[in-house]
C-alpha cells in the first residue's frame, strides 16, 4: 500500500499533479476538495459542523483504503506548518497507513505567487473545485492565507525518508508526476 501526500499552498497544482500521477500509477486520487465541496453543500468548511464532517468522511475513506487491497492513494492537503494541529493531523493519517504496512511518500510543491494566481483560475481547478468558482473570494483567500499561515516548509524542516520538494513554477504537471513516480519507484 502506497500513500502519497501531496501538499503545498492553494493553487500550487496539487490536484493536477495528483491527477497526472494517478494516470501513470495504480493509485487513486483523493483531492482535499472532494470532501470540502461535498460538505460545503450543507455547511461552510469554516464551521464546527463543516470541519467535523470533512474530517469524518476523510477518516472513513482513509480507513477503508488502508484496509483494502488497492495499490494505494494520493491525497492532497494544504499543510499550515505554523499550526501544530496540522502536524498532528498529518501524523495521524500517516500512522493509519503505516500501521497497516503502508509506505508514505511526501511530495511538497511550491510555486511563485504569480503562477499560483494564474492557476487559481484554470479550467481544471474550477471544474473540480466548486468552492473556487467565486474567483474574487478564492483569490482573496489565497492572498490572506499567506499572512496567516506558512504553507511551505523551511529548508531542512521535513526529515521524512520519502520526501521530495519540487518548485513547479515552470514545470508541467505531467513532468512533476513523472519525477514523483521515478523518485519513489511507484
Amino acid at each position: 500500500m502506497h500513500f502519497v501526500l501531496i501538499f503545498g499552498p492553494q493553487a500550487v497544482g496539487k490536484m493536477t499533479v495528483g491527477q497526472e500521477l494517478a494516470k501513470i500509477t495504480d493509485l487513486k486520487l483523493f483531492h482535499n476538495h472532494m470532501t470540502i465541496d461535498l460538505v460545503g453543500q450543507f455547511f461552510d468548511y469554516g464551521t464546527k459542523a463543516g470541519k467535523r464532517l470533512v474530517n469524518l468522511f476523510r477518516q472513513e475513506i482513509f480507513e477503508e483504503v488502508a484496509n483494502s487491497d488497492l495499490a494505494g492513494m494520493i491525497f492532497t492537503y494544504v499543510w499550515a506548518f505554523n499550526l501544530q494541529e496540522d502536524w498532528d493531523y498529518v501524523q495521524q493519517v500517516v500512522q493509519l497507513f503505516e500501521s497497516k504496512g503502508g509506505t508514505v511518500y511526501y511530495v511538497e510543491l511550491e510555486s511563485d505567487l504569480e503562477e499560483r494566481l494564474q492557476r487559481n483560475t484554470s479550467t481544471n481547478r474550477l471544474e473540480h473545485k466548486s468552492s473556487k468558482r467565486n474567483i474574487e473570494w478564492s483569490e482573496k483567500d489565497l492572498l490572506q492565507s499567506m499572512d496567516k499561515y506558512r504553507l511551505n516548509s523551511f529548508e531542512g524542516e521535513i526529515s521524512f525518508a520519502n520526501y521530495i520538494k519540487i518548485n513547479n513554477t515552470n514545470i508541467r504537471a505531467e513532468e512533476v508526476a513523472k519525477i514523483v513516480k521515478e523518485t519513489f519507484q511507484l
